[in-house]
């Protein structure tokens, strides 16, 4: 594991921060530091075809795909400097991050073609469609079915907290395609355009104010039967392949970002006095500690892809984070409570009411114990109910 970078490294480095300062104060100052998922969609879409025509969306793809044939370290550089130049969330992470490398692992060529150049140049948003009412995190027991009619899947079931489904052009999609199956047997790997009678998105209010979330309804939702990644019960392997992806370089962003909410508690707490807490600064001491253990945790698990650390991330990130957004109210005190919108103090008093979250979605902490006792320890796995209807 290097935990340096070489002089061409950083040469890229300053070629990407000064892309990204210049975009940011420039025709896109306003996205600069923009912390909602919902906020302005429309700039947003715009920002990603942006990236897309200046070859920054995906830079670790293939240049014959849109992307730059980028290094894992020229990967995990533009990822921090993104984060640090205050870069918006990505509107089509799902996209980006998730799908788009899951096409490059196991879709054919036409697939490919098809897909691969519209997500690099933002012009096809996507979203996930994996959790259920009754299942959750338990992607085993997903009840959505899919039914091959002639040359179309034929979609029907309900999926839930789908992140921005409203913006998205496509949804992916694991339904049970075989009858009677049970598990993870008999599941598909499906591909869908949203823009349809078919499909119906209602979005969830959450205690922020905000709308991120979507239940997704199909009711005869058709996509063509070649829109399908892998084969026909095959949906198992793809799915924990594409959750091998959501571990990856992005994560290095993820952790621009938390750094810089942690400078924003450590600030207020400047400001109000609170760092002479002595409870206070031991609290921040040890977020301090727990983001840079992440850091070279994350590290590790890019060298090593196999290592068994990667089941671990999760639930490491998601409880600092939680405790973060404890911490964040801890020091704010009342006026956490009666903050100004788009203050930073608002933005602090919002992580805390969002992280409580953070052990829920993406797989809950109860899930990830059970993957890490399974797949990372070998030990014997849960029983299971024996309904999957």
């Amino acid at each position: 594991m290097r935990l340096g970078f070489t002089a061409a490294e950083e040469a890229f480095r300053a070629e990407a921060s000064a892309w990204l300062e210049g975009e940011l104060a420039g025709p896109f100052a306003d996205l600069k530091g923009l912390t909602s998922l919902t906020d302005a969609p429309e700039r947003r879409r715009e920002w990603e075809q942006r990236l897309g025509t200046a070859g920054w969306s995906c830079i670790g793809w293939p240049k014959m795909f849109g992307g730059r044939d980028a290094t894992l370290a020229e990967q995990v550089i533009f990822a921090e400097e993104y984060a640090r130049a205050g870069g918006p969330p990505r509107l089509n992470h799902m996209g980006v991050e998730l799908i788009g490398p899951t096409i490059l692992a196991f879709g054919s060529d036409e697939q490919k073609v098809r897909f691969l150049p519209a997500i690099a140049a933002g012009t096809e948003i996507w979203c996930q469609g994996y959790s259920e009412p009754g299942a959750g995190s338990d992607l085993a027991n997903v009840r959505t079915k899919a039914a091959l009619d002639g040359s179309e899947w034929r979609v029907d079931g309900q999926k839930i907290w789908t992140s921005l489904a409203q913006f998205a052009d496509w949804i992916f999609v694991v339904a049970r395609s075989e009858p009677g199956s049970r598990g993870p047997k008999g599941l598909s790997f499906l591909m869908l355009p949203v823009d349809q009678p078919g499909i119906t998105i209602r979005p969830i209010h959450q205690i922020t104010g905000d709308a991120e979330f979507n239940e997704v309804f199909f009711d005869g939702a058709t996509t063509a039967a070649d829109n399908m990644l892998g084969a026909a019960g095959d949906g198992w392997r793809v799915a924990m392949a594409l959750l091998g992806f959501e571990r990856g370089v992005s994560t290095l962003a993820q952790q621009m970002g938390f750094r810089n909410e942690l400078t924003a508690i450590v600030r207020a707490a400047n400001e109000n006095g609170r760092d002479r807490d002595a409870l206070i600064r031991q609290r921040l001491a040890r977020a301090e500690i727990g983001l840079q253990l992440m850091r070279y945790g994350a590290l590790r698990m890019l060298s090593t892809p196999d290592s068994a650390a990667a089941l671990t991330y999760k639930i490491q990130w998601a409880s600092w984070r939680q405790a973060l957004g404890e911490l964040a109210m801890d020091v704010l005190g009342q006026s956490g409570e009666v903050a100004e919108a788009g203050s930073e103090a608002a933005m602090l008093a919002n992580l805390f009411l969002y992280s409580r979250a953070d052990t829920i979605y993406g797989g809950s902490n109860e899930i990830q114990r059970n993957i890490i006792a399974e797949r990372g320890l070998g030990l014997p796995r849960e029983p299971r109910g024996t309904s999957n209807a």
